[in-house]
């Protein structure tokens, strides 16, 4: 299979998991429609940088631990299932505190319109997923020829995952901004806050059940 071939083919693979809603969508789209556009954008930069970091340890052979090792697979399970659960609760308590509606409250459950702060939560909830990391030592590979230096091509895969996890991210941020205003009330901020709680509550249930 010649490269082009390849990152043409991982591009549709991957091109369809993106499209998929998931925690990413959901962080995304709850970030923007807050108006908190820098950290929105913050926590896109850090989820694509997860997405690098497991594309070139899948290139290094290094998440292959994940599949071969059992132990580390539930450490890393229940670390991301703990910080999902912990980042639920914070962001569905919030909106029981002063009614959803005091400045302190809307810091803490969205976090300050950050940058730094948006990387840290998007980097966390993409290294702390490890369906990520087996995803990527299941599939990278397979679009990996022969013949291609391993570690070049593992990243120029990955980095097509990042550009159009990017595109798509635009038109996520995009589209909340447009639809904030309705969405920046006290009201509405409650519940989109308790849906997108409930959301990710229920990705860490997965999460931790799950075998």
């Amino acid at each position: 299979m010649a490269s082009s071939t390849a990152l043409w083919s991982f591009a549709l693979v991957v091109g369809l998991l993106t499209l998929t809603p998931g925690l990413d969508t959901a962080l995304i789209l709850r970030t923007a429609a807050l108006g908190r556009r820098t950290r929105a954008w913050g926590v896109v930069l850090g989820i694509q940088t997860g997405t690098l970091i497991w594309g070139a340890l899948t290139s290094l052979g290094v998440t292959a631990l994940l599949t071969a090792s059992h132990l580390a697979y539930e450490v890393l399970r229940w670390a991301g299932a703990a910080y999902l659960l912990w980042m639920a609760g914070r962001m569905i308590a919030e909106t029981f505190r002063r009614g959803g509606t005091g400045t302190a409250a809307e810091v803490e459950a969205g976090g300050a319109d950050t940058l730094s702060g948006g990387w840290r939560q998007g980097t966390l909830t993409n290294l702390l997923n490890p369906k990520v990391g087996v995803f990527y030592v299941a599939v990278l590979p397979q679009f990996i020829p022969a013949e291609a230096p391993h570690f070049a091509m593992g990243l120029a895969l990955a980095s097509v995952h990042v550009a159009l996890g990017t595109i798509w991210s635009t038109v996520l941020i995009a589209s909340a901004t447009a639809l904030g205003t309705r969405l920046r009330g006290p009201r509405a901020r409650r519940v989109l806050d308790r849906i997108t709680g409930t959301v990710i509550g229920a990705f860490a249930v997965r999460l931790a059940v799950s075998d």
